[in-house]
């Protein structure tokens, strides 16, 4: 079979198990060190090399057998496993990561320059050679001695299947050949059928072999574990009085199989654009059917939209995966940027089964990294200034991720000392950016470090220090149709607070007119829908005894079409907060495809996206986000202006007449 189809599968498993190796080298960095831990990294290595073997790719084998070799020894007690160790090895598994995404490189000069750099620093540092022997007394570990040479002589037949499974036997071949030195090689073809019976994808062959070799009965079997279930295999040591060998245990084939299958993120874009497509014209198609008059095509169209609906659900759960991954790969950031700056620092991780879109994990990524690093340089405090402030040594950051209102909620927070908000406000009047006459709430003065360029760094270092980032953590945010938020303490810490929406590509969603044009707002976001009422030149409502202010969207919008006899408010809440929308229809809910706006409509404020309607029209999506945020502003102006700025005064008098009435 040609392996070149299999490739990008090697290229994908080797992705996971390299991550798993991550986790487990991080987690070996407190003060003890659990031995399954180190057999989870130790079989990680072992089940790289070896599929790794099974392609052909020795450079990579080469490579993890040191790897392997000094896990084993640390294993074994042979040798102990050090901060530096575990630094070292975490470098050597992003070595392997850049051989596996340089496959096609061949024998790059500098990358085998750079495996023998890292082989050497892993020799020096562990005290062993290649092979697994001790070469320096002066490590701190017990020297073991190494298994003595032993010819093994192996039986292996495979079954019929392994061929459709993806598995090549001659791989299995190359890679025992890196546990030691071929004496024979048989091939036994007994089994093959006549000509004219022969199924090419069935495997028909075995191996007769002996290998002299240092490794274990176990190491030797565990080649295999793949195959194990669909092969017939003996493994017996010549002369009889060798060693027994410990075993091991190993991933079963199952696992290796597993019952998901992977699929390639274009084809799943592919069929959720189609799946839109479907909804717009089933949309337009259930139109049809109710201006036509006939019940029996109306009712067809009815129940076709709600199997759509079904698909949809269905599909868009494909694209849903846990953030536990992406929370995951910042124990190494911590790690690294903690060694760096030199303080002891803990990742906290709530939240991790929290399910969004795979787009989103992909592009919130960087913005998140960000706010990690930031935290680390910026918020937590050396240890000695902890100490004076009556604080553990070792800070941390908390990672916590959580459904609220139809969006998914990230928050980045530090028990560092807290953002210098006069400082920060200073350098925002230095340049230009707030009024010095102004009050400025925390909220205000805190969001102006999403400002470009903007920094309060006294030094320039490697992580901060040039006013590059934070601005460009709001921009990605918002791209992604979302918001960021900061709230600090002084001397208790930092929170930045992430809102994404729970998808990019389709939504619930609620229909509204104002005048003649068509908006939709998430159905998610909506709490209620009430009848308007409100005195002349009011920004707010009673309604049910408390004060709900709102927004006209005629006002934002410009409509100048004729107000209806009636028009309603539609509640939406976001962040914890409550906002009226005052609109003239009501349309109820539907499925909306999410259509991004062009070049020239993107910097339209309170609109997020647009979608099309089953009668062909375009509605625009609203960013309720944005509308809260309108109204608070209005709101807070107008109060200003009427009642000398005392907003919240102003609020708790309008409570309190409202819950009289």
């Amino acid at each position: 079979m040609n392996l070149d189809d299999a490739l990008p599968g090697f290229i994908a498993e080797s992705a996971e198990i390299l991550r798993e190796m991550e986790a487990g080298l991080l987690a070996c960095t407190a003060d003890s060190t659990d031995p399954e831990t180190i057999n989870l990294i130790f079989r990680s290595a072992h089940t790289l090399k070896g599929s790794a073997g099974l392609f052909g790719l020795d450079v990579i084998v080469d490579f993890v057998h040191v790897m392997e070799t000094v896990l084993d020894a640390v294993r074994l007690n042979r040798i102990g496993l050090t901060g530096e160790l575990v630094a070292l090895l975490l470098s050597c598994k992003d070595h392997v990561e850049t051989l596996v995404s340089h496959l096609s490189s061949g024998n790059d000069p500098q990358l085998q320059e750079k495996s023998q750099q890292l082989i050497g620093a892993l020799q020096e540092a562990s005290g062993l050679d290649a092979g697994g022997s001790a070469t320096t007394a002066g490590s701190g570990a017990t020297k073991g001695t190494p298994e003595e040479a032993t010819i093994w002589h192996i039986s292996v037949r495979f079954g019929r299947d392994v061929l459709t499974a993806g598995m090549d036997p001659l791989g299995f071949i190359r890679y025992l050949r890196t546990l030691g030195e071929f004496l024979s090689v048989r091939l036994l073809d007994d089994a093959l059928p006549p000509p004219a019976g022969y199924e090419p994808t069935q495997c028909y062959v075995g191996f007769e072999i002996d290998l002299h070799s240092s490794a274990g009965k176990a190491r030797i079997e565990a080649a295999f574990e793949f195959v194990r279930e669909d092969c017939t295999l003996s493994v017996t040591a010549v002369p009889p009085s060798a060693l027994p060998a410990k075993k091991s245990s190993s991933r079963k084939t199952a696992e290796a199989t597993g019952s998901s299958v992977r699929v390639d993120a274009v084809k799943l874009d592919n069929l959720i654009t189609r799946i839109g497509e479907l909804i717009t014209a089933s949309a337009g198609a259930s139109l049809a059917a109710r201006r036509s008059g006939n019940s029996e095509l109306d009712e067809s169209t009815s129940v076709l939209a709600a199997l759509i609906e079904q698909v949809r659900e269905s599909a868009l759960q494909l694209r849903m995966v846990k953030i536990g991954g992406t929370f995951q790969r910042f124990q190494r950031v911590v790690h690294d940027v903690s060694r760096e700056l030199g303080k002891e620092i803990r990742l906290v991780v709530h939240g991790e089964k929290t399910e969004l879109d795979k787009t989103l994990v992909e592009r919130i990524a960087d913005p998140l990294t960000h706010l990690v690093r930031n935290a680390i340089d910026h918020g937590i405090e050396s240890a000695d200034v902890r100490a004076a402030a009556g604080k553990p040594a070792i800070g941390s950051v908390t990672l916590n991720a959580f459904h609220d209102s139809g969006s998914i909620v990230i928050e980045v927070t530090d028990d560092g000392g807290g953002l210098k908000r006069e400082r920060i406000l200073e350098k925002a009047i230095e340049r230009g950016l707030a009024d010095p006459n102004r009050e400025w709430t925390d909220s205000e003065v805190f969001n102006f470090i999403f400002e470009p360029g903007f920094s309060t760094a006294e030094q320039v270092t490697n992580l901060s220090g040039r006013g590059v980032g934070m601005d460009v953590v709001k921009r990605n945010i918002t791209a992604l149709r979302g918001t960021v938020d900061i709230r600090s303490s002084p001397g208790i810490g930092t929170t930045v607070t992430v809102r994404l929406p729970l998808t990019l590509a389709i939504i619930n969603g609620f229909l509204v007119t104002v005048g003649k044009a068509s908006f939709v707002l998430p159905l998610e976001s909506i709490d209620e829908c009430v009848e308007f009422s409100a005195e002349q030149d009011h920004d707010f409502t009673n309604l049910r005894g408390n004060v709900l202010p709102f927004v006209r969207l005629r006002e934002i919008f410009g409509t100048v079409e004729p107000l209806p006899r009636r028009q309603s408010i539609v509640v939406v809440k976001h962040a914890g907060q409550r906002v009226g929308l005052v609109v003239d229809a009501l349309l109820g809910a539907s499925q909306t495809v999410i259509k991004p706006l062009g070049k020239l409509f993107r910097n339209v404020d309170c609109v997020s996206g647009s979608s099309i309607l089953g009668n062909g029209e375009v509605a625009l999506i609203l960013d309720v986000p944005a509308l809260v945020r309108r109204s608070a502003s209005v709101a807070a102006a107008h109060t200003r202006r009427a009642h000398g700025g005392d907003t919240a005064k102003v609020f708790n008098l309008e409570n309190r007449r409202c819950s009289q009435t």
